[in-house]
């Protein structure tokens, strides 16, 4: 019986074929598409159900122009001709949430509201960085290739976007979309199992 339910496939789609794509065709990526992606990788867990990401789909020109300049070096370009950029932060007030996302503590928001921001800021963007991943294998699922980056102004785009009062911490910016001819650097070796994994 083999170890992995998934046929080798799905496998490859959602992993050993997944790649981080640096250009794209200019095939739209379309509001269904986004929304099913999400509605697909919602239901992977956080810490406390506290659903940390926050999502904002860049799509026109302007809000592109604006977001632009603050991407660094090569990320710039990648992201001036994506068909759709998400920029992916983390809400520190996810505590409003708790009523309708963890009612079986009933005191959480309030508990959680008398924390320093600090302390919701680090596991907000902690939990937001898991929900990254979730995101990632799920534009997979959907057929498109995703080429998320943390090389940006990450309190540049705060400004621009969120306003420096706004409980929302940018940590990735990834674009999607059909994968150009060209979009693939050479695949980089990866640690063998017995380097990482570590019985006790």
């Amino acid at each position: 019986m083999t170890p992995l339910l998934l046929d080798k496939d799905t496998q490859d789609l959602l992993f050993r074929a997944a790649r981080t794509a640096n250009a794209f065709t200019d095939e739209p990526v379309t509001e269904e598409q986004l929304a099913a992606i999400y509605d697909l990788v919602k239901y992977g867990p956080t810490a406390m159900n506290l659903q940390s990401l926050r999502i904002t789909a860049v799509r026109s020109p302007e809000a592109r122009e604006r977001l632009v300049p603050h991407m660094s070096g090569g990320n710039a370009p990648k992201t001036a001709s994506a068909p759709l950029t998400l920029i992916l932060s983390a809400d520190t007030d996810f505590h409003e949430h708790f009523p309708t996302t963890f009612p079986v503590a009933p005191d959480a928001r309030e508990n959680f509201a008398g924390m320093p921001v600090g302390a919701r800021e680090d596991m907000a963007v902690k939990n937001a960085f898991l929900q990254v991943a979730y995101l990632i294998v799920g534009v997979r699922a959907a057929g498109l290739a995703a080429g998320p980056m943390t090389g940006f102004d990450a309190e540049g785009v705060r400004g621009e976007f969120f306003g420096e009062d706004s409980p929302l911490r940018p940590v990735v910016v990834m674009n999607i979309g059909r994968p150009a001819p060209d979009a693939w650097f050479d695949r980089l070796p990866r640690l063998e199992r017995d380097l990482v994994v570590t019985e006790v």
